[in-house]
């Protein structure tokens, strides 16, 4: 009994399964080791370069979009750039259209007075000679009555209205 009681132990398991368990292993870790473990490794080497693959793409995104962003503020600073110079030069060139329109108005209102001065030069000329006439006939007149005689010789009129008047323009520049 004591060798049945060895043999009934279950925690010693026969020699023949025990050999036939190893043989079965063997060729269970045979197969594991020649079929099976080259995929497992295949499978866990694409993944890895999938997910480094993934990182350098993450990384070269990355990189990529942080150019554009600087490209990006480069060109929003020179549009604000070119704004200023823009806005600055319409400031510029408004502040010329002012002067520009200044000159022609101060020239235009010069050109008016110029016309009105030579307006009221003609009149005054015009009136002085209307003047003129009217008091030499008046002088001719008055001067007939009290000489006595006619003066309507044109040139005898002409030279007295004349001289009558110059003695006048003396006696006026005199009084000054």
């Amino acid at each position: 009994m004591a060798q049945e009681g060895e043999k009934l132990n279950p925690l010693v398991p026969p020699i023949p399964e025990l050999v036939i368990g190893l043989i079965a292993f063997g060729i269970v870790f045979f197969f594991l080791w020649k079929k099976l473990l080259p995929n497992i490794n295949k499978v866990l080497d694409e993944r890895r370069e999938a997910i480094e693959g993934g990182i350098e793409k993450a990384d070269a995104a990355k990189l990529e979009a942080q150019q554009t962003l600087d490209q990006y503020k480069a060109q929003l600073a020179e549009a604000r750039h070119e704004a200023a110079r823009m806005r600055s030069e319409a400031e510029q060139r408004g502040a010329e259209l002012i002067a520009e329109m200044r000159a022609e108005g101060q020239r235009q209102r010069e050109e008016i007075v110029a016309a009105g001065h030579a307006q009221i030069e003609a009149d005054r000329k015009q009136a002085a000679q209307a003047l003129r006439q009217d008091v030499g006939t008046l002088a001719t007149t008055l001067a007939g009555k009290l000489v006595g005689e006619s003066l309507e010789d044109h040139a005898r009129q002409s030279r007295v209205i004349d001289r009558f008047l110059d003695q006048l323009e003396e006696k006026a520049e005199a009084a000054r």
